[in-house]
């Protein structure tokens, strides 16, 4: 549909990209990566026509429809909810208000050409009404939501809107700038399966891996003003690229070491009348070759480690209790919940559920109206906001704002911590009003660290946050012996990080004691029993253990090879879940089983019972880790024998 040869943009002196060359057929399933920055968003507005390259050609193919979702800030103007969901065109909008002009007048009376009553019917208007109000409700808007107008929204729900809007009008390509960024986990399920059968092309910039290993079927990267294409997902890409960056090192190393064999004969021989042709020869040589370079580092990233915090005590945070509602809505009213040391929880559940509201009130941010909230012993919160401007004031340059800490610091060790975030030079006098939403969450970190708690609260940590970074944390939470409660819909990084899930709806907290898997295994087996809700079947849709539908009669060969394909890439995504899954059991078996012989050889010790408690101490925790075992062990039964299934599916079809 899309062809870029030789483009190249540069902004200010700076080249975004050189020479780059692409094609966009109408069944691609592309991510676009790259670091923040690299010219992701730029390279989608070339491609639209709203920007011009600086040289090159983008051509397009005729009748094509494309739809595009901006990163930010779609327009809004007068019209309601629903109105802005069915806007597919600007001439539907125009039949559609002379259509509305029309009955407000005449409420009685047909139109007597009936030509807008026609033209509506042929734009298929009376339908697009039904078709939007269930898109509407998968993007977890309410029915009282549809006549709203669109105008009194947030900026998220406006960006829900637009993409309902997308969705209906249903283009030949989707192009998709962090489509996940305004959505909760349970609503990002839902697109997500959505997307997987929409017929048809998506290009998408994503941050979120578990997304994109779903749903693309190749990457583009851009890197180092170039851009580079691998076939596969997000997964493939990185085996591809490192596969890729040895065989070049390896390639580049023994170029090297023969260059420096030839320039050595050269050196040693070429004074020599008997050798200096020869010499002259291995010079020639050395010229004639192409030369392999090393490869590029994809730029500068962040790498950091939290500094390890006091030790609290075992329990660190009780809500007792809690009742809080905002004006007549009540959130919560005399819910428990409690955290103990060491614990990775995530706060899962549907958008409006009270998610942020109770990490507020177990951070302090937001005060308890009725109830108790208690830290436990040692305990030091840290709150990192779903909103990062919550966290700053505005008009300080980001090293004041970062030297705003009760921590006793000196300026040249927070411009070094800066600086290994990526504020370097003069970056550190820009004033925080004007930085990206990327670099507020870096700035929001960088704060943390200055301060370190052992109770860590975050809402939706990987915003705006590149895959890089997202590593960099994952990693730095990994060794986090502090405990950590956050809110996210990156289901990579839940993935990674939880080893309790909570669940919150309707004012209910259901609790989960495993890790993200164990959760839609326990949300799958209850859905069975219960029947689905739209919630539910998005959870349970998520684990992908159920393959699309066999193939009807009649269907063309455009829409077999797409049936064909989902299945391929259903059995592929089972596979490697299952893969996964029984990889991360045996490791936490090694671990519990560490664990209990490091337990039984202490009981061992005499020494243990010169000390008081510690015997009954060292009882309890193995007495967890047995059970922990006991349960684990089991899930590896049940994982390694539905491993083998997939296994044995896969080499069928195939």
């Amino acid at each position: 549909m899309f062809t870029l040869s030789e483009v190249s943009k540069s902004y200010g002196g700076r080249a975004l990209f050189e020479d780059v060359t692409i094609q966009i057929n109408r069944d691609d399933r592309l991510g676009l990566v790259g670091p923040n920055g690299a010219g992701k968003s730029t390279l989608f507005k070339l491609i639209l026509g709203q920007e011009e390259c600086d040289h090159g050609i983008i051509t397009s193919m005729r009748g094509a429809t494309v739809g595009f979702l901006p990163q930010e800030s779609a327009p809004v103007g007068e019209e309601t909810v629903l109105e802005l969901a069915t806007a597919i065109s600007p001439e539907f909008v125009e039949v559609r208000r002379k259509l509305k002009e029309w009955d407000a007048a005449h409420p009685d009376d047909v139109d007597p050409h009936d030509n807008l009553h026609a033209r509506y019917d042929e734009m298929g208007g009376w339908q697009l009404d039904a078709k939007a109000k269930k898109i509407l409700a998968g993007l977890d808007f309410r029915e009282s939501d549809f006549h709203r107008p669109a105008r009194e929204l947030s900026g998220g729900w406006v960006m829900r809107a637009h993409l309902a809007r997308l969705l209906v009008q249903e283009p030949d390509l989707l192009m998709l700038d962090e489509p996940t960024n305004h959505l909760d986990l349970e609503t990002l399920l839902w697109f997500q399966e959505y997307l997987f059968a929409y017929p048809g092309g998506i290009v998408l910039i994503s941050h979120d891996r578990e997304f994109l290993n779903t749903l693309v079927t190749g990457i583009i990267e851009l890197r180092q003003q170039k851009l580079f294409s691998y076939t596969g997902n997000y997964d493939n890409f990185l085996e591809q690229r490192a596969a890729a960056e040895a065989q070049q090192l390896a390639a580049h190393k023994n170029q090297q070491r023969d260059i420096a064999r030839l320039q050595e004969f050269a050196d040693r021989f070429g004074a020599k009348a008997s050798k200096a042709s020869q010499a002259q020869s291995k010079l020639k040589q050395i010229e004639r070759m192409v030369k392999i370079e090393a490869p590029e580092s994809s730029g500068p990233v962040v790498g950091f480690s939290f500094p390890q915090p006091v030790r609290s005590g075992q329990r660190a945070l009780k809500l007792a209790g809690l009742h809080h509602a905002y004006g007549d809505n009540v959130v919560y009213r005399g819910v428990d919940f409690e955290v103990e040391r060491g614990q990775r929880v995530v706060l899962v559940g549907p958008n409006g559920a009270g998610k942020s509201t109770l990490l507020k009130l177990a951070s302090g941010t937001l005060p308890v109206q009725r109830g108790e909230r208690i830290l436990g012993h040692n305990v030091k919160e840290g709150y990192y906001a779903q909103y990062r401007s919550e966290m700053f004031q505005m008009n300080r340059t980001v090293l004041a704002e970062a030297l705003d800490t009760v921590a006793r610091v000196t300026e040249q060790s927070v411009r070094t911590l800066l600086g290994a975030f990526l504020f370097r030079g003069d970056d550190v006098f820009k004033k925080v009003s004007v930085l990206s939403g990327g670099e507020k969450s870096r700035l929001a970190l960088v704060k943390i660290l200055l301060d370190p708690p052992n109770l860590l609260l975050m809402d939706e940590p990987t915003t705006h946050l590149d895959m890089a970074s997202i590593d960099a944390l994952v990693g730095a939470l990994k060794n986090f012996t502090g405990t950590l409660i956050f809110i996210s819909h990156d289901v990579y990084f839940i993935r990674a990080l939880a080893n309790r899930v909570l669940h919150v709806n309707a004012g209910a907290l259901t609790n989960y004691p495993g890790d993200y898997q164990y959760y839609l295994d326990k949300t799958k087996a209850a859905s069975a029993r219960l029947g689905l809700t739209a919630g539910e079947k998005a959870v349970v849709s998520s684990s992908r253990t159920v393959a699309p539908e066999p193939r009807e009669p009649g269907l063309s060969r455009k829409e077999q090879k797409r049936l064909e394909a989902q299945q391929r890439q259903a059995r592929s995504a089972g596979e490697r879940d299952a893969r996964r899954r029984v990889a991360e059991l045996e490791k936490r078996i090694a671990d519990c089983e560490a664990k209990q012989s490091e337990y039984a050889q202490e009981l061992e010790n005499p020494a243990t019972y010169e000390k008081a408690g510690a015997a009954m101490h060292l009882n309890r925790e193995l007495s967890v880790v047995v059970d922990e075992l006991t349960r684990l062990q089991a899930e590896w039964e049940e994982a390694a024998t539905k491993l083998a299934a997939e296994e044995a599916a896969s080499k069928t079809a195939g």
